[in-house]
């Protein structure tokens, strides 16, 4: 079968930008498809944080502009072949992007953000109808792409190089839905998802750009098989259950990967001490590292529990904050580095003045303390209430870090329950999300550690299990092959239709 022509379409990608583990899959999936043979483009935003002067930038000649609500937006674009050897490019517009410059997730701290995203989802269809690449596929990742497959529909149906191309939407975390939190606008006043979006800029930032990708894109996935089927449902569907039930057969889930290339600890130029599965006591000069580096008490011996995630509900820490006092008066100590907004950053400094030698809090988050604390840490913990896939467990399986999780979405499709009598398992799962359920996991993950001998057995064997990104990307190419045949049949069949009515 002939390579395909891919365009991925997404708010951030490592390492230009990244806000989490939406940033390191539209790295690395690009790369392993490229790697199968296909020809792949990226294209994102130029943030204000991207600095010229970091990165060899070509800028292009062409410019657009833009006109929505009575205003004229002009937009520039920037090329970069990326370190994958794809080409990323950026769209340019100072006002909307440009003058931005948080980042992380402050990226989408602003109350314009319908306006931005919308603007970039129309100036991205246009880069594409510029660029000589006969693209087949645009692969939308997460809700700031969401309008894209309404748009090819509407708008630019009979546009010679865009009307037999065909979309993917990739739901990577249904929580966010759009510029507006989904749960925080009135019944009366939510998107309906009819016709092109609205041109009023007050209804704008009420849009819902995930419902429009979920009613007009060829083909819907997540990042997980179970996720694909929790999201039917009421308790994970955030009340888009019912529309993603209507295209049941059209809804699909592909675990994420890693990229071995870039998280490795044998390799890592962020670790202190590099290591692997055969070389165990070199992970153990880590955690010593670690330890003097940030004042903890210097003990080889001492179960270090890391954790490396953004600092919100989602992500478990209501549990983790309910457990933190009693697990720090035990003989362990506790790595903890993440962004967030809400209380959990000033509660965290709180306790980390009261057991600076058991607790290390940073904050922000910054990819290499991330690496140094996978390296470091003993246990993983990632009990999150709910989770699409989580990239983190898997990076943590092959730093040598035993995960602990919430038995939920694509923890549970990658982490097995680890039983002494068999030997079987990489982690260790909890069922009820309660404080009282993630503390018996964890105090079996300590029990367990403290049996060095098999403890070193489970670390070995996770160290050499493999989540590589190369059958999920062939998995997405089947998709990808499904909606455009989906799209030519659709497209033939209103030829047919409007050819019979012609003869009429």
């Amino acid at each position: 079968m002939k390579p395909l022509k891919i365009v991925h379409i997404s708010s951030e990608i490592s390492p230009y930008s990244k806000s989490g583990g939406l940033g390191d899959v539209t790295r690395s999936l690009p790369r392993a498809l490229k790697r199968l043979g296909h020809q792949v483009i990226v294209i994102t935003p130029f943030y204000g944080f991207i600095k010229n002067k970091d990165w060899p930038l070509e800028n292009l000649s062409a410019r657009i502009t833009l006109e929505f609500a009575g205003q004229k937006y002009r937009f520039g674009f920037k090329k970069i072949i990326c370190p994958d050897n794809y080409p990323v490019f950026f769209v340019c517009q100072r006002k909307l992007f440009g003058s931005r410059q948080k980042g992380g997730s402050g990226m989408y701290d602003y109350p314009d953000n319908g306006l931005r995203f919308l603007l970039f989802n129309l100036a991205a269809i246009e880069l594409i109808k510029i660029l000589k690449f006969d693209v087949q596929i645009i692969h939308c990742h997460d809700w700031h792409t969401g309008l894209i497959p309404g748009y090819l529909k509407m708008k630019y149906h009979k546009d010679e190089k865009l009307k037999n191309v065909a979309t993917l939407f990739t739901i990577h975390n249904l929580l966010f839905q759009g510029p507006e939190d989904w749960w925080k606008i009135p019944f009366k006043k939510r998107d309906e998802g009819k016709g092109l979006p609205t041109e009023n800029l007050e209804k704008l930032e009420l849009l819902n750009f995930a419902k429009r990708a979920i009613i007009h894109a060829d083909i819907i996935n997540t990042v997980s098989l179970r996720h694909a089927q929790e999201l039917m449902t009421p308790e994970f569907g955030c009340q888009l259950d019912h529309r993603l039930r209507i295209r049941k057969k059209d809804v699909y889930g592909i675990i994420n990967g890693v990229d071995y290339a870039i998280f490795n600890p044998k390799f890592d130029p962020d670790v202190y001490v590099n290591y692997d599965a055969d070389l165990l006591e070199k992970k153990v000069e880590n955690k010593l590292i670690l330890q003097e580096k940030y004042g903890l008490e210097i003990n080889p011996n001492v179960p270090m529990i890391g954790l490396a995630n953004r600092l919100t509900e989602q992500k478990g820490f209501e549990l983790i904050i309910n457990l933190l006092d009693f697990l720090l008066k035990q003989n362990l100590q506790i790595a903890i580095i993440g962004s967030g907004g809400g209380i959990y950053v000033d509660i965290l400094r709180t306790i980390k003045r009261k057991h600076t030698k058991k607790l290390l809090f940073v904050s922000p988050f910054r990819e290499d303390i991330a690496r140094k604390i996978y390296a470091a840490s003993d246990i993983y913990l990632m009990p999150s209430r709910f989770e699409p896939c989580g990239i983190s467990q898997l990076i943590s399986l092959r730093y040598g870090s035993i995960p602990v999780v919430h038995a939920v979405g694509g923890l549970l499709d990658t982490v097995t329950d680890y039983n002494p009598k068999t030997g079987r398992g990489n982690g260790f799962l909890f069922t009820s999300y309660s404080s009282n359920d993630l503390l018996f996991a964890l105090t079996r993950a300590l029990e367990n550690y403290q049996r060095q001998s098999t403890w070193q057995t489970l670390v070995r064997r996770a160290m050499k299990e493999s989540y590589s990104w190369t059958l999920p990307a062939k998995k997405y190419i089947i998709l990808y092959r499904k909606a455009i045949r989906k799209i030519k049949n659709q497209n033939l069949k209103r030829e047919t239709k409007n050819h019979g009515n012609m003869k009429t």
